[in-house]
């Protein structure tokens, strides 16, 4: 299972839990507490210390008490998908889609290696375009509900 965070700029953390393991609040905290955090000031130096806002899908994970808890004494803070959004978080539309394309795995490490390196040959384009893609999704979508 991968887990990664992105801005307009390119990929910030990928992440990986074992095979047959599940995404839950506690992982999912380990990770932002323990490498978001200090990732984000050694790739994007000053970011810290501006309003860090993360897009995420209403998986239990992320909106769990403990997960919720954990965002507001990290002083970050997670964008509201309106009431019955197709729940897709940014990851799923722009990212995994031409990821699933890129080629079959022969083993995990082959698999982690492959998401790597794709990740990193994407243009700086690639990802604005996919912020770009979301604000006008998600404008879209709170002109809907509202």
């Amino acid at each position: 299972m991968l887990t990664v965070f992105w801005d307009s700029q390119g990929p910030i953390l990928e992440t990986y839990q074992e095979r047959g393991t599940a995404v839950t609040s506690a992982t999912y905290c380990d990770i932002l507490q323990g490498e978001l955090k200090r990732t984000i000031c050694s790739k994007r130096r000053g970011k810290v210390s501006e309003k860090i806002l993360l897009f995420h899908n209403n998986a239990r994970p992320h909106t769990a008490a403990h997960t919720l808890e954990t965002l507001k004494q990290l002083k970050l803070e997670a964008m509201e998908l309106p009431a019955y959004s197709p729940n897709l978080a940014p990851s799923d539309f722009h990212l995994f889609g031409p990821l699933k394309n890129a080629r079959r795995f022969s083993c995990d490490d082959d698999m982690k290696a492959v998401v790597h390196q794709w990740l990193r040959a994407q243009p700086k384009t690639f990802f604005d375009d996919g912020i770009k893609k979301l604000v006008g999704h998600c404008e879209k979508m709170h002109s809907k509900a509202g």
